[in-house]
């Protein structure tokens, strides 16, 4: 009797002097703060989805925050500042703008915050690792889609969003090379839209419009996938323009199988969200020499043969398994 109560003495002065929180017996959580682009989209309510999962496996305060529009990088880098003030102790980070989110990542970094970029990266050497789609060779990927899939000349052409954002950029410059690799293909036009489906719609119709020569089409993120999509169908274009979309969700699945979409390039959104919170974890209690400096994550081409197997099926639905 004797020994256990001078055992549970030791215990409870253990407890306190190794900062155990009041009577619950839990050590104060790490806080992980999530700034990406938008909060609107399937794909980052997917990147939500994993971002939450990591956060409840490795007992995270975990806050998430992005602007209304997928342009708004001054917006964004207010957002930085709060977690910063609120006392994040590291940031999971999309940047809108590669050069313009620099500043606000660099100054969260000096005040002693792990940084981790995942899906869009960003202009600063203090980014541990990144965790996201090769875009360059995603971009690749979706020339390959057209050219394995439409015979004679390809006449492109090509609807992107922001035009600092890196991950578009480096998709087009991957879809450019590729194309222009294969001598079957002409770049007829680029355009750079908002990243919200309604202008993308109206932009790409103005598009097919002053170009009816195109014969494919190239969108390079869920919102302009939709929007292009959606200028094809009302046009009546199915037959006539292959369009290549960007992600998954309900929009872009029905209209690949009614065809005003042809392929979609799928990324895996759950898999950066989890990776991103998992990779500041490890940072955070110490374990760096685990976190790899650039992680990956995988990308498949779906198309209306493929679209009902498994694998493409687990891609396209991914909301809740890593």
């Amino acid at each position: 009797m004797k020994r256990n109560r001078g055992a549970a003495v030791c215990a409870a002065l253990l407890c306190l002097l190794s900062g155990c929180a009041g009577s619950t017996g839990y050590a104060q959580q790490n806080t992980v703060a999530l700034v990406v682009k938008s909060t609107e989209t399937e794909f980052w309510l997917s990147v939500f989805a994993g971002a939450e999962a990591a956060a409840t496996e490795y007992n995270l305060t975990l806050t998430i925050t992005g602007p209304d529009a997928e342009e708004d990088y001054e917006t964004q880098n207010q957002m930085v500042d709060e977690a910063v003030r609120a006392g994040a102790q590291a940031i999971v980070f999309s940047a809108i703008d590669y050069e313009n989110n620099a500043a606000a990542i660099d100054a969260a970094a000096k005040a002693g915050v792990k940084i981790v970029a995942i899906d869009s990266n960003v202009a600063s050497d203090a980014v541990s690792t990144y965790i996201g789609t090769d875009n360059y060779a995603a971009g690749q990927m979706a020339a390959q889609a057209a050219l394995d899939r439409v015979g004679g000349m390809l006449r492109v052409g090509i609807v992107n969003y922001d035009i600092n954002s890196a991950n578009g950029q480096e998709r087009e410059q991957g879809a450019r090379d590729l194309l222009e690799a294969s001598g079957r293909a002409e770049i007829v036009s680029v355009i750079n839209t908002l990243s919200e489906a309604g202008y993308s719609k109206v932009d790409t119709a103005t598009l097919l419009r002053e170009h009816p020569e195109i014969n494919v089409l190239i969108a390079f993120n869920e919102p302009t996938s939709v929007g292009a999509s959606r200028a094809v169908e009302q046009m009546g274009l199915e037959d006539g323009v292959f369009l290549v979309g960007f992600d998954s969700n309900v929009a872009t699945v029905d209209a690949l199988q009614e065809g005003s979409v042809d392929a979609l390039i799928v990324q895996n959104p759950y898999a950066m969200g989890y990776l991103g919170v998992e990779s500041a974890y490890r940072l955070l209690s110490g374990q760096s020499g685990d976190v790899e400096r650039i992680v990956d994550t995988s990308t498949q081409t779906v198309d209306r043969e493929n679209l009902f197997e498994v694998d493409s099926q687990k891609v396209l639905f991914a909301f809740d398994s890593r």
